[in-house]
């Protein structure tokens, strides 16, 4: 299937994709329009549009497209559910921010910085969600140790 959003990825527009290879959708093809364009090339195009106002698959309340994934769907893996809370405090202003969000706004702003095309962040970060996923799985481990 193909997947559309904004242009200029950083932290839930590079997560979303991580997510939905892994777990919903591993044949999935992303694209990266301008905002105003979202809409109308994911008529013509088929996709499904995320991580735009007013979509499905975007910011509610505090959640951030990330978590919107994830409930619709039924990712209830408590390392995933971890990882939401980490991208949730890097992409918005929750009441509640998971200390690691900060260090991963960074590491966004950073590949930004680059001056790289969306589609070479996206190739070059997802490696940095497989680290992440791999430590929230060793921290929902060892809670359930304790």
């Amino acid at each position: 299937m193909k997947w559309i959003t904004r242009e200029k990825v950083k932290v839930d527009r590079v997560a979303c994709p991580w997510l939905i290879k892994m777990f919903v959708d591993p044949e999935a093809e992303f694209i990266f329009v301008p905002a105003n364009q979202v809409e109308s090339k994911a008529k013509e195009l088929a996709a499904i549009p995320f991580d735009i106002k007013g979509c499905e698959l975007g910011h509610h309340n505090e959640d951030v497209s990330f978590n919107s994934i994830l409930k619709k769907y039924k990712l209830t893996d408590p390392a995933l559910q971890l990882l939401g809370e980490i991208i949730r405090a890097a992409d918005s202003h929750p009441a509640k921010p998971h200390p690691a969000g900060e260090g991963l706004r960074w590491v966004a702003s950073g590949f930004s910085a680059l001056g790289l095309s969306d589609y070479e962040i996206l190739e070059r970060e997802l490696i940095v969600y497989d680290a992440l996923y791999a430590e929230c799985k060793r921290q929902v481990s060892s809670r359930f140790q304790a």
